[in-house]
């Protein structure tokens, strides 16, 4: 088994400051499992509201949860949000009896209960599948091709991960979805995953989409809104600033998990990958992952202006504005995009991250960075979370 220290730390940290801490990621990611290392094997403290008996156990929540000492564990816990305002209640007690856990596989922002509830109260914790760190450089081409899922990553060959990954897709479409309210048949929003998946790590153009599904603009917008929520795709937005170029206010959007794009575009080997057209956009979104699960910046954008002029990634750690290129080439050199990127955002430093193994300024500000040097959380470049 991969032990995920950091998360373990970060999650012990929260309980220092909040008496609730939601670990929140997509399903299959290895929350669970994480989770059970607070509670004993044989602990009766842990429900799961997926299966049917560990939401019977919660008939009478408060009956059943108020009884409780110590630490409690509530999994899928979007599946009942009539628990928040109970948890509420639970955790304002004094002296506090238990301190409870709970995952789900949705943002608060689409549960919105647990924001509304649980105010002041509440820690969050957010996770993904593997990361570099956490699996080692020697495995890199593998995280790549088959993303971090664990059950993907770890499985004994290519076949059985590429299947793993085809039926969580169709569970994912047949399932999941229609619980957050996409109503289209599965057929519809398979095509619709798929059409994403061609547009990573690009512009969304949600009114071509939605005239080759033949619904309206609005319903694509809100169905990559609930994929977003559910930790599936993240819509970079542009970074706006006052100055005189025109900008483009299009998101970017990117398949999150490398594996799972790999899967809807069709790619099953490595020399799939390098062949297909996706491969250099494929790539970046990997490395933009990594870097933001590393930093955990405050806020995250690209750049780029109708002229020509682009950066990758754009983010906010610490009051600081930095910038990351993603070159998947020999020897990256200076471009203009980087040049009036630097002036027109005051960025305090663009990295410019490539395969290769040299490390180089091309700038003051300007550096060349092997992408290894993530498993030493990039030493000298980016500010480490403090959390």
């Amino acid at each position: 088994m991969i032990k995920r220290i950091d998360l373990y730390k970060k999650i012990r940290f929260a309980f220092r400051y909040g008496r609730i801490v939601a670990l929140l990621g997509p399903r299959q990611c290895g929350k669970t499992t994480l989770a059970r290392q607070f509670i004993s094997p044989d602990s009766t403290h842990y429900f799961d509201l997926e299966d049917p008996v560990g939401a019977a156990k919660l008939a009478e929540p408060m009956n059943v949860l108020s009884k409780l000492k110590g630490a409690v564990v509530i999994d899928e816990i979007q599946r009942q949000p009539s628990l928040f305002p109970i948890l509420r209640v639970l955790a304002d007690r004094k002296p506090l009896r238990a301190r409870f856990l709970i995952l789900g596989s949705a943002s608060p922002e689409l549960i919105k209960h647990s924001s509304e509830s649980l105010a002041g109260r509440l820690a969050r914790v957010t996770m993904a599948g593997f990361t570099l760190s956490e699996v080692g450089l020697s495995v890199s081409s593998r995280l790549w091709l088959r993303g971090g899922f664990p059950r993907s990553f770890l499985a004994k060959t290519e076949k059985d991960s590429v299947s793993w990954r085809k039926d969580f897709i169709q569970s994912f479409v047949e399932r999941d979805l229609p619980a957050y309210g996409m109503t289209l048949p599965p057929l519809t929003l398979s095509r619709l995953w798929v059409m994403v998946a061609h547009y990573h790590g690009q512009l969304l153009n949600s009114s071509e989409i939605a005239r080759s599904l033949g619904i309206n603009e609005l319903t694509v917008k809100r169905y990559l809104d609930v994929l977003s929520g559910v930790f599936m795709l993240r819509q970079l937005q542009p970074w706006h600033v006052n100055i005189k170029k025109r900008q483009v206010k299009a998101p970017k959007i990117y398949i999150r998990d490398t594996g799972i794009l790999h899967s809807l575009l069709g790619i099953r080997t490595m020399d799939d990958l390098l062949a297909n057209p996706k491969y250099g956009a494929s790539w970046e979104g990997y490395v933009i992952e990594q870097i933001i699960n590393f930093v955990e910046p405050d806020e995250v954008y690209f750049w780029a202006t109708h002229n020509g002029a682009e950066i990758d990634l754009v983010f906010s750690k610490g009051g600081r504005m930095y910038g990351v290129e993603c070159k998947r080439a020999d020897a990256p050199l200076m471009t203009p995009s980087m040049r009036i990127a630097l002036k027109d955002l005051k960025l305090a430093r663009i990295a410019v991250i490539y395969p290769g193994k040299q490390r180089y300024l091309l700038h003051k500000q300007i550096e060349v960075v092997p992408f290894e040097a993530v498993v030493d959380g990039f030493s000298g470049i980016f500010p480490k979370t403090t959390r």
